[in-house]
């Protein structure tokens, strides 16, 4: 691995007109550079380009607060230019004897030595013998690479128009705006003569519930329409250029990255698309009202599918019942072109995108998708690139692509999750009972293709039911499972128990996919079972909303209020779930028929068949990964923590098949000077107590005790803010249930107000905020207060993504060793499974490895927390002598562990602190 020198070296920054460059690998290339980088930079540039030149996977490391972001934009940009402007030259040279053929005998003739190959009397022959020699794949490459510059002349000479021509731009607004009206106007007078003509309907069916009938279902054989759509659709379709894709977890993180492209010196140069959700990027606003992703997903598809349907329907005018189809205003082919073009000319994220979206009524969506072949670098969340059919459905090519994979510290737990699902025996009951309404309501209208499908997906439900030990026909709250616990079964084990081996659930997932019968049902449901919004007048209607006593509808009459109360979970959050369950159930499926022999099914049985449920666990995630690596040109997994790197190696790389060769780890030092951290690892109390946090010993009265002294002693001298980190949130209320009743509680509050990371997210700002204003307060007033203590959860929301810089976290205190629960079955199954399947590492059972590990990854994003920029400082507590051992130890992070103490006693780990932050506190 290759490692930074010492933070200490690193230079100061120094912003220049001009920008600064760092030296790049061979060829004395530079990368360009918004200000003079700092040395740690210079040599992740220099690493990452020589892993993208020679196709490598690689593991990068470098802390928050060393930039890295703006690293991975220079040194990736860097490297794609360079690969581009090489490729240009090859395509010149390839062309050139091409072109001086052209020009006479006399030009071939002096580019004869040059291509050896051609000999020398090739060289004087004829044009048209020449031509003739050629290899029939040299004639067919230089054939390919004039398309490909047309192709991209084309592309450039377009993107320079709109960049330069404003007055184009505004003519074609203006255009769009007259052809909006028209459409609108025509639209009117269509309405007016519909309605004085009158509709005839055979049903009694109103005209608004024709839209939740299922169309006529064909399978991918017979279905020869949609085919030549999608043919028309490749047609039309650009070849994709080499670009850069880039991934984060969440869409703010994506937005920072792109305003970081912006500010660097590619920013004007590159052509950027940021890809998201739906939910992220609809400006349909009776679509973007459903909340829902689900919801919002099949609600677009569906009016897509009218759009296309839309030509025979019009046909149907000989027919006596017409259909009213729904289509979306913003899905426009011309539309969505222009807004690709805008995308391509500047660099924009996606809230820019969504404002140009609905300034120019073009699906952002769908326009940001047709930006990709073109695009140089794609911005994308996680989901979208690690989960196949999403990456295909959106058009994203990885054959010898570039991916980068930022924050990527939890990517096999992401991966895990990504493919994972899970029901309840509440969702399974509702959506047999909604499934079985539907299909009385409108057994007459239905083909008989549809009714056989319903008929399955009902037997399946009834089944998993079974499964759980309850029946579909009953109030799943008020089956009690007559034997609780957790059973894990292999895929076929499950299938056979459920007696649903027989049916053929690929073509029911198909089904459920093209049909968009989840939609449909959610139409029926939000119709008949009163509105999902409806349920907030009071507490007796919450009760008895319609949509409850809907989906409860066997159990009919005189049922006793209590049976048919809301479980004790966020109503709201979960209204739309309970309205759409078979949603749920078709990701369930999906997983189960995406499977293969590393999958498995958990049979959670509790109290109730209602509170029981069926999870699909993943135990094998390099099964998703390896396409991944196989496909792109060179895979770069970075992160501010990727320590313990080896989970990387052993159950994603080694699992996907990756040569050990092919991996690169890079891992540089912070930018902070050594004397800014002092991190320490504390083996014993005041009272001199084994600091040992073991499940048997951490309840223990002497060690709550011993954990509040060191707090207490570290409160006097450590100013500003102090953040504490329990391994789970009931130890820490267990913990603070003993200081409250000891008096302890009552000593902490006289020097730091004290605040308790909450368990709900939507409260996590609040009490950030309080915090904050607090260490504030007490920094500007002075007296005996000196900031605040904040107890928070390894894990929890704030031990990722919050930054406490500054007085917000001078000092970072970590209470034991956060090991995950080996209990848990799911953790037990996978701890089996790397025991069969990976060999022993340095003696240690694979099993053993994982545990450590998962243990060492909480901890280093935890403790990660506290310094977030060159000029911030702060100590590091970690109570546990465990985490001295060497294999522990190792585990941290190299700039954290190079700089760590060992202090057997309190007493001289105390007087180090204290003269930390005394001498900090002076050079304030």
């Amino acid at each position: 691995m290759e490692s930074a020198a010492a933070p200490a070296a690193a230079r100061p920054v120094c912003p220049q007109a001009a920008g600064g460059a760092a030296p790049g690998p061979g060829g004395g290339g530079r990368f360009p550079f918004p200000y003079t980088p700092y040395l740690i930079q210079e040599r992740f540039m220099a690493a990452l380009y020589g892993a993208l030149e020679a196709g490598r996977v690689g593991i990068f490391e470098s802390p928050t607060g060393t930039g890295k972001s703006l690293s991975l934009i220079c040194g990736a940009l860097a490297w794609l230019r360079d690969f581009e402007e090489k490729k240009r030259q090859e395509e010149a040279r390839l062309l050139a004897p091409e072109e001086s053929g052209r020009e006479g005998t006399t030009q071939v003739a002096s580019a004869g030595p040059r291509r050896p190959e051609g000999g020398g009397a090739a060289a004087v022959e004829p044009d048209w013998v020449t031509a003739f020699v050629q290899k029939k794949e040299e004639r067919d490459m230089v054939d390919r690479l004039k398309e490909e510059q047309i192709r991209r002349k084309k592309r450039e000479d377009r993107l320079e128009k709109i960049r330069h021509n404003v007055q184009l731009k505004y003519a074609e607004k203006r255009k769009r705006s007259e052809e909006d009206e028209t459409k609108r106007l025509l639209q009117l007078s269509k309405e007016v003569l519909s309605e004085g003509a009158g509709v005839d309907t055979l049903d009694q069916l109103d005209h608004s519930e024709e839209e939740l009938i299922l169309a006529e279902y064909e399978s991918d054989e017979e279905k020869k329409v949609v085919s030549r759509l999608e043919e028309d659709d490749d047609d039309l379709e650009e070849e994709h250029v080499t670009k850069i894709y880039y991934c984060s977890r969440t869409h703010s993180q994506l937005s920072q990255f792109v305003r970081e492209v912006q500010k660097s010196p590619f920013g004007k140069d590159t052509r950027l698309v940021s890809l998201g959700s739906r939910q992220n990027l609809c400006v349909n606003e009776e679509v973007r009202r459903l909340g829902a992703l689900q919801l919002i997903n099949d609600r677009c598809m569906e009016m897509q599918k009218n759009k296309h349907e839309k030509k025979s329907d019009e046909e149907m005018e000989g027919k006596k019942r017409r259909v009213s189809r729904t289509v979306c205003p913003f899905y426009s082919y011309e539309q969505m072109q222009f807004l690709r073009d805008e995308v391509l000319v500047e660099v924009k994220d996606i809230e820019q995108l969504v404002a140009l979206g609905r300034e120019n009524k073009a699906c952002p969506y769908y326009g940001s998708r047709y930006a990709i072949p073109a695009a140089q670098l794609v911005v994308l969340p996680y989901q979208m690139l690690l989960h196949e059919p999403t990456r295909s459905a959106a058009g994203i090519k990885l054959k010898n692509q570039i991916v980068i994979i930022d924050e990527a510290h939890n990517l096999i737990d992401t991966i895990t999750c990504i493919h994972s699902a899970e029901v309840t025996g509440s969702q399974l009951c509702c959506a047999h009972s909604q499934l079985l309404q539907y299909m009385e309501r409108y057994r007459k209208r239905l083909k008989a293709k549809n009714l056989m499908y319903i008929k399955q997906i009902l037997y399946v439900l009834e089944r998993f039911v079974a499964v759980l030990g309850g029946n579909v026909n009953q109030n799943p709250s008020c089956q009690a499972v007559s034997q609780t616990g957790t059973v894990l079964k292999s895929i076929n084990d499950f299938l056979f128990q459920s007696q649903i081996d027989n049916i053929n659930l690929f073509k029911v997932q198909h089904y459920c996919e093209k049909s968009l019968i989840s939609r449909k049902l959610f139409g029926f449901v939000e119709r008949y079972g009163g509105p999902a919004t409806a349920v907030k007048t009071n507490k007796e209607n919450q009760k008895l909303a319609g949509l409850q006593n809907f989906l409860l509808t066997l159990q009919q009459g005189s049922d006793k209020e209590g049976t048919l109360q809301s479980p004790p979970v966020e109503a709201e959050n979960n209204q739309l779930r309970t309205a759409s369950p078979l949603m749920q159930i078709e990701g369930f499926l999906s997983a189960l028929t995406n499977a293969n022999q590393d999958g498995r099914v958990i049979l959670n049985q509790q109290g109730t068949v209602g509170q029981s449920s069926l999870k699909f666990l993943l135990l094998n995630p390099a099964v998703h990964f390896a396409k991944v690596v196989e496909e792109c040109r060179a895979v770069i997994i970075a992160g501010g923590t990727m320590q313990p790197v080896a989970d990387f190696r052993e159950q994603l790389l080694s699992c996907a098949g990756v040569d050990p060769a092919r991996v690169v780890e890079f891992s540089c030092g912070h930018v902070i000077p050594p004397e800014n951290i002092l991190p320490i690892i504390l083996c014993s109390g005041p009272s001199n107590q084994q600091l040992e946090f073991t499940y048997q010993t951490r309840d223990l009265p002497q060690m709550m005790d011993e954990t509040g002294r060191i707090l207490c002693n570290l409160c006097n001298v450590v100013p500003g803010g102090v953040v504490c980190f329990f391994p789970s949130y009931e130890y820490e209320k267990q913990v603070y249930a003993h200081w409250e009743k000891t008096g302890l509680l009552t000593r902490l509050a006289t020097k730091k107000k004290i605040f308790q990371e909450p368990k709900k997210a939507n409260q996590v700002e609040q009490v950030l905020v309080e915090y904050a204003k607090c260490i504030k307060r007490c920094s500007q007033v002075g007296g005996p207060m000196t900031g605040a203590l904040l107890l928070s959860v390894v894990g929890g929301k704030m031990s990722e993504g919050i930054n406490f810089s500054d007085d917000l976290g001078r000092c970072v205190i970590m209470v034991g060793m956060p090991y995950p629960n080996i209990k848990s079955p799911e953790l037990q199954e996978k701890m089996t499974w790397l025991d069969k399947t990976m060999p022993r590492a340095a003696g240690q059972a694979p099993s053993r490895v994982l545990i450590e590990n998962l243990c060492m990854k909480a901890v280093n994003q935890s403790i990660g927390r506290a310094i977030r920029h060159q000029k911030d400082f702060a100590s590091i507590l970690l109570l546990d002598h465990r985490y001295a051992r060497p294999a522990v130890f190792n585990k941290l992070p190299q700039w954290i562990r190079e700089r760590t103490q060992v202090k057997p006693t309190f007493g001289s780990a105390f007087a180090e602190l204290r003269k930390f932050h005394r001498g900090k506190s002076d050079t304030l």
